[in-house]
């Protein structure tokens, strides 16, 4: 199966509903492996098939409550970051 898509900015890839609805791993949040095969070519897997969604969500919880410089959560940099572009 085959579907066309478009690159983003920042890269971000909307995988089509045809493929999303066959693959039952793609879903939000799913954690990918990412592979260059050749200069023309990725491949897209699933990360671990049977990973702990818990352990995952609570680290990032955890970094999303550091605090760096200027007394900024890591949260509040990427949402300023992100609205920046």
């Amino acid at each position: 199966m085959s579907e066309i898509g478009i690159i983003r900015q920042r890269g971000q890839l909307t995988i089509p509903d045809t493929i999303r609805k066959s693959i039952s791993w793609v879903s939000p949040l799913s954690v990918v492996l990412i592979s260059i095969i050749n200069k023309d070519e990725i491949i897209i897997r699933p990360h671990k098939p049977n990973m702990n969604e818990n352990e995952i969500f609570k680290k990032i919880n955890k970094s999303r409550n550091i605090i760096g410089n200027g007394n900024k959560s890591a949260l509040d940099f990427i949402i300023e970051d992100r609205s920046s572009h």
